[in-house]
């Protein structure tokens, strides 16, 4: 909690400084009020006292009341102001910061655990610093100056105050013993729920298509029962606290009372009213006393979730970035001083994954020149996916290099670098919206500089009719355009969470769509093409062919109709470039490529 506080600003740090000043006016109130108790027991015991006398004191222990009251209020306002602006920073940081992990950061957290962290874990923070922290701060306060206000007061007082604050701090201290393992393990347990809740909700399919819902329950039953019994145990021991301060403080009111009256029975008539006084202003401190213990236990109860919450959210912030941004924006000059488009190179490229021994990829060397289509091919593992992951440095490489338009990846800043490409990944990916705002997504930030900025009601882009024309033309592209149309909108249409009102086909279409509608330098398909038929495939390349004639193509693929006709071939073997070349090349000297070929066509196809 104290590490996680340097990201409150300095205007959140100035209103909690007013709120402890209101906290310790408050506490001077409050210890106020027994000495305008024991005025009005003097003047109800001393005779001759004027009523209007102790109306007078009452009315200022009543006004003190009053703006003890108040200042509790102000100060629980401002606490309730820093802890939702101060959360609402600490969802925005580790947003930003998930967003800027590469794969490599991702593995390390799962994805349920990155949910907790941004929602529950920062729930514990903000109710700490709502509560917690207006009683961190009184409660010492409280219970010193009430300290103060009591000593010399009566000695035998003063040790039956001692005596149950001992009490009262070996009892705290030995509760938190046994629930803070439980405290730290309650996160843990509430991520692990979340995952298996997910798993469930995004595997509903395969699950009924197994008939594994009663497994699936058995799964969510164990996780629930972990994380209900941890907090039935942590509850039961925070329960005994309560009921153990009121006995603590019954229990010394009745000896603060009780050894007043064998002092006031024992003292000469003279002394008997100051004793009596005393009594009235001991036991009323005694409790102030046994109250800012008391508000120092309901600390304990909150802290400790909150500290662990505390740690977890620190330790997304803190990650360190394996892939950082360069400082160039722009790729190098060719020999006529024009700057270099859609070129990529792989110089003598190795690569391993992280905690990986083996590497993944060895010396791989190719060059695909502007407007060119190369493809890959290979066994599944040869490292098809891994190699097209290098060039938007998803990954870094081990060894070697990875050139675009003439410059190292690492060199550019991920916008430049990640702007100047269109990526369909393996799996197409759908976000709630509508058709438009899938095809032209990240529309406030294309590379184009034409985009509008501009936000809709449900915070939906605004496209205006140039962009709405773009979509279009990548839709007819994609081969999108027929199914498009038939939905109650056309682009317009809602698109669910993960396009799940979609077919697998259409949306692997959206999302080449998208990846055409950017108008990159370099287009990559990374096996997009598997989910379409051989009709719809072909369909697509020649559109590709036409609309983006400039644009360097990589393409991943199974099928060798996809890629007969790249300018070149790359065929991958265990991490291995063992052939380059067209088809027809390949097939006279590359015996991996023609394996494959003969177990997809026949042989008339190799013939022709």
């Amino acid at each position: 909690m104290i590490k996680i506080s340097r990201y409150l600003s300095k205007f959140e740090w100035f209103e909690l400084f007013i709120g402890l000043l209101l906290i310790v006016a408050d506490v001077f109130l409050e210890l106020k009020l027994p000495d305008y108790m024991a005025d009005i027991t003097t003047l109800v015991e001393t005779p001759g006292s004027s009523m209007s006398d102790i109306w007078i004191a009452g009315g200022k222990m009543l006004g003190v009341s009053l703006l003890a009251m108040a200042l509790t209020v102000a100060t629980g306002f401002i606490t309730a102001r820093v802890a939702a602006s101060f959360t609402q920073r600490l969802r925005s940081e580790q947003f930003k910061k998930v967003e800027s992990f590469g794969l490599a950061e991702l593995n390390k957290f799962s994805t349920a655990s990155l949910i907790t962290r941004s929602t529950n874990d920062v729930t514990q923070i903000q109710m700490f610093i709502t509560m917690g922290l207006l009683m961190l701060a009184k409660a010492p306060i409280m219970a010193i100056w009430a300290i103060t206000k009591i000593a010399g007061k009566g000695f035998e007082w003063t040790v039956a105050t001692s005596i149950a604050v001992v009490v009262l701090i070996v009892a705290i201290a030995l509760i938190m013993m046994m629930v803070l393992p439980k405290f730290r393990s309650m996160q843990t347990l509430t991520d692990n729920i979340n995952r298996v809740a997910r798993e469930n909700l995004t595997g509903l399919r395969v699950v009924r298509a197994y008939n594994a819902e009663d497994y699936q329950q058995n799964k969510f039953d164990k996780a629930n029962n972990d994380l209900t019994s941890t907090q039935l145990f942590t509850n039961r021991a925070m329960s005994v606290m309560m009921p153990l301060m009121s006995t603590i403080m019954n229990g010394l009111m009745l000896a603060v009372y009780w050894i007043g009256a064998y002092l006031i029975e024992a003292a000469t008539l003279t002394d008997k009213l100051t004793l009596f006084s005393n009594m009235v202003v001991f036991s009323s401190y005694a409790v102030q006393v046994i109250m800012g213990f008391l508000l120092m236990s309901m600390v304990f109860v909150l802290w400790p979730r909150a500290d662990v919450s505390a740690k977890r959210i620190l330790e997304v912030l803190e990650t360190e970035i394996s892939i950082t941004d360069g400082a160039r924006e722009e790729g190098a000059a060719g020999a006529d001083g024009k700057p270099i488009r859609g070129e990529v190179e792989f110089r003598d490229v190795s690569f391993a994954y992280p905690d990986s021994v083996e590497p993944i990829l060895e010396h791989i060397n190719f060059k695909a020149e502007r407007g060119q289509t190369v493809a890959f091919i290979g066994s599944t593992g040869s490292g098809k996916t891994s190699l097209i992951n290098l060039v938007p440095r998803f990954y870094d490489v081990s060894g070697g290099q990875v050139l675009v338009d003439g410059v190292d990846v690492r060199e550019y800043t991920a916008k430049a670098l990640r702007d100047k490409i269109g990526y369909v990944p393996q799996r197409s990916v759908m976000f709630k919206g509508t058709v438009a705002t899938n095809v032209a997504f990240g529309v406030g930030d294309n590379a184009s500089g034409d985009v509008s900025e501009s936000v809709g009601d449900n915070n939906v882009p605004v496209l205006d009719a140039q962009q709405r024309e773009r979509v279009h033309t990548a839709v007819q592209v994609a081969q999108a355009e027929e199914f498009v149309n038939k939905m109650d909108g056309g682009i317009d249409a809602n698109i669910a969470q993960s396009g799940s009102n979609v077919s697998g086909g259409q949306k692997q279409r959206l999302s080449i769509a998208r990846a055409v509608w950017r108008k990159p330098e370099i287009l990559i398909f990374d096996d997009s093409f598997s989910a379409l038929d051989f009709r719809t495939d072909r369909d697509v390349r020649e559109a590709l062919a036409k609309e983006a004639v400039g644009s360097t193509k990589l393409i991943v693929a199974q099928r060798i109709g996809t890629i007969m006709d790249a300018d070149r071939i790359v065929v991958m073997d265990e991490g291995r470039v063992v052939g380059q070349g067209t088809h027809k090349e390949l097939l006279e000297t590359c015996p991996v490529y023609r394996e494959i070929a003969e177990s997809q066509l026949s042989e008339q196809e190799l013939a022709g």
